[in-house]
C-alpha cells in the first residue's frame, strides 16, 4: 500500500516580482494625484513628505524583521496573532481589509484623473468616471482570479511602465523650479505641527502596501531572506522618487493651479515640455494606477483567507479556485470597491479622493500600530527563540515606528478618526457571530 505525498506548493514571486509589487501596490494613485491635495499646504507638505518617508522606511524595518521571525501568509493579520492572540488579530484582519479595499477605491478614483487627460468626458460626467473605474475594478478582479503569478507579471509590467515618467519628472523637473511657488512655507490655517501631521497622514497613503510582499508569503521564494529585502530596497527607492516628484511638480506648477489639478505631474510635464509630454506622463499615471490596483486587489483576498483559515474571518473568504486564489473574497471585496466608488463620484475627484485616502489610511493604521507592538510581544512570548540575540535596535526602531503611526492618526483630523473607529467597531459583532458558530459546530458534535 502506497501513500501518497502532496507536492510542496511552488514558489510563484522572486525578488524582482517581490520587489515590483512593493513598488508597485505603494507607487499608484498616491505619488500621482497628491500633489493637488497637499498644494493648499504649501511648502511645508515637503516636511511631511519626510517625516512620512522616515515612518515608512522604520514600519519596512519592522515588517522585514517580522517576515525573519514568520515568514507566513497574511501580514499584519499574522503577526498580531502570533504576539496578541485571536481577538486583537481578528480587528487587525478586520481593519486591515477595509483598508484594502477603501484604498482600492481610492485608487480608482485617481485613475480615472488622469485617463480624463485622453477622454475629458470621464471628469466631465462623473457616472461615465465611475463606470470605467467600476468596470477597471473587475477587470483586474478577474486578472488576479487566474493565478498569483499572472497578477506577479502585471505588477512587473506595469512598475516598469510607471517608473519612466516618473523619474523623468521627478529629477528632470528640478532644474525648472520656482521657488516662488513655495512660499507662503505654511500656506494653511494651521499651526506647522499641525499642517506637518496633517501632510505626514496624506502622505502616508503615498506608502499604503508597503508590507505587501509579506502578505502572499506561502508563494515568495526563500522567503525569510526575499521578503525584507524586497521590502526596505522597494520603500527606500519609492521614498527618493515620492520626495523628489513632489518638489518638481511644486515648483514647476503654481499653487492655485494645482491645487486644482486633477492630473499634476501631467500638467508639469506639459508645462516643461509640452502637449506630447503631457500625455506621455498621464499614460504612465494610467500605468501606475492600473498597477497598484491590481497589488491591492490580490492583498484584498490573500488577508481574509488567511483569517478565514485560521477561524478568525467567515468561510467563505477560504474559499479558493483550482489555481490557489482566494475568488470569494476577492469578489466580495470588489463588491465593496464598486459600491464606495459609486457613492463618492459626485463629490469630484480632488474631494473624493482626499476623503477616501484618509479612510484608507487610517484602517490601516491600526493594523500598523499592533504590527510595531507585536513584533515586542512575540520577543516577550518566545524569549527562549531569542536568547543570546541582540533585540535593541529592533525594539527600538519597533517603538519609533510605533510612536510616528500614533502621530499620523493624530494628524488625520476627527472626522477620519471617527468613521475609522465605527468601521473598527462593526467587526466585532462579525466576530461574536463567528465564534457562536463556532461554538454551535462543537455542541453539534
Amino acid at each position: 500500500m502506497s501513500s501518497a505525498k502532496s507536492e510542496p506548493k511552488k514558489k510563484t514571486l522572486n525578488i524582482w516580482m517581490a520587489t515590483a509589487l512593493v513598488m508597485g501596490t505603494m507607487i499608484g494613485s498616491g505619488v500621482f494625484l497628491l500633489p493637488a491635495t497637499l498644494a493648499p499646504y504649501g511648502g511645508i507638505a515637503l516636511v511631511g513628505w519626510v517625516v512620512t518617508s522616515v515612518g515608512a522606511i522604520l514600519l519596512a524595518l519592522v515588517f522585514g524583521k517580522l517576515a525573519q521571525i514568520s515568514p507566513v501568509s497574511g501580514g499584519p493579520y499574522a503577526y498580531t496573532r502570533m504576539g496578541f492572540e485571536d481577538f486583537t488579530a481578528y480587528l487587525v484582519g478586520w481593519g486591515y481589509w477595509i483598508a484594502l479595499w477603501v484604498g482600492n477605491a481610492g485608487i480608482a478614483v485617481a485613475m480615472i484623473g488622469y485617463l480624463a487627460v485622453f477622454i475629458p468626458a470621464l471628469n466631465e460626467t462623473p457616472a461615465l468616471g465611475a463606470g470605467v473605474a467600476i468596470g477597471t475594478v473587475w477587470l483586474l478582479t478577474w486578472v488576479n482570479m487566474s493565478g498569483v503569478r499572472n497578477a506577479g507579471i502585471v505588477q512587473l509590467v506595469t512598475t516598469v511602465l510607471k517608473l519612466i515618467p516618473l523619474i523623468a519628472v521627478a529629477f528632470f523637473g528640478l532644474f525648472y523650479l520656482n521657488v516662488e511657488n513655495f512660499k507662503p512655507f505654511n500656506a494653511s490655517e494651521e499651526s506647522p505641527m499641525m499642517a506637518v501631521a496633517a501632510t505626514a497622514a496624506l502622505t502616508l497613503w503615498a506608502y499604503l502596501g508597503l508590507e505587501s510582499a509579506t502578505v502572499p508569503a506561502d508563494d515568495v521564494e526563500d522567503a525569510q531572506k526575499t521578503i525584507p529585502r524586497a521590502t526596505i530596497l522597494g520603500v527606500s527607492l519609492t521614498a527618493v522618487i515620492y520626495i523628489l516628484g513632489t518638489i518638481s511638480v511644486m515648483g514647476v506648477v503654481p499653487p492655485d493651479a494645482l491645487t486644482l489639478s486633477v492630473a499634476p505631474y501631467a500638467d508639469a510635464a506639459e508645462a516643461m515640455w509640452g502637449k506630447g509630454a503631457g500625455l506621455f506622463v498621464a499614460f504612465g499615471a494610467v500605468a501606475s494606477t492600473f498597477g497598484a490596483m491590481n497589488g491591492w486587489l490580490l492583498l484584498q483576498g490573500q488577508v481574509p483567507m488567511a483569517a478565514a483559515k485560521d477561524g478568525l474571518f467567515p468561510k467563505i473568504f477560504a474559499n479558493e479556485s483550482k489555481q490557489g486564489t482566494p475568488t470569494t473574497g476577492m469578489v466580495i471585496s470588489s463588491i465593496l470597491v464598486s459600491i464606495l466608488i459609486a457613492m463618492n463620484f459626485t463629490k469630484g475627484l480632488v474631494d473624493a479622493f482626499a476623503f477616501i485616502i484618509l479612510l484608507a489610511t487610517l484602517t490601516a493604521l491600526f493594523p500598523y500600530v499592533l504590527s510595531t507592538m507585536a513584533e515586542l510581544m512575540i520577543f516577550i512570548k518566545y524569549r527562549e527563540r531569542f536568547e543570546g540575540k541582540r533585540l535593541l535596535s529592533s525594539s527600538i526602531i519597533a517603538s519609533l515606528a510605533f510612536i510616528y503611526s500614533i502621530f499620523c492618526i493624530w494628524g488625520s483630523g476627527a472626522e477620519t478618526v471617527l468613521w475609522g473607529f465605527i468601521l473598527l467597531l462593526l467587526g466585532i459583532p462579525v466576530y461574536v457571530w463567528l465564534r457562536w458558530q463556532q461554538a454551535q459546530e462543537v455542541d453539534a458534535k
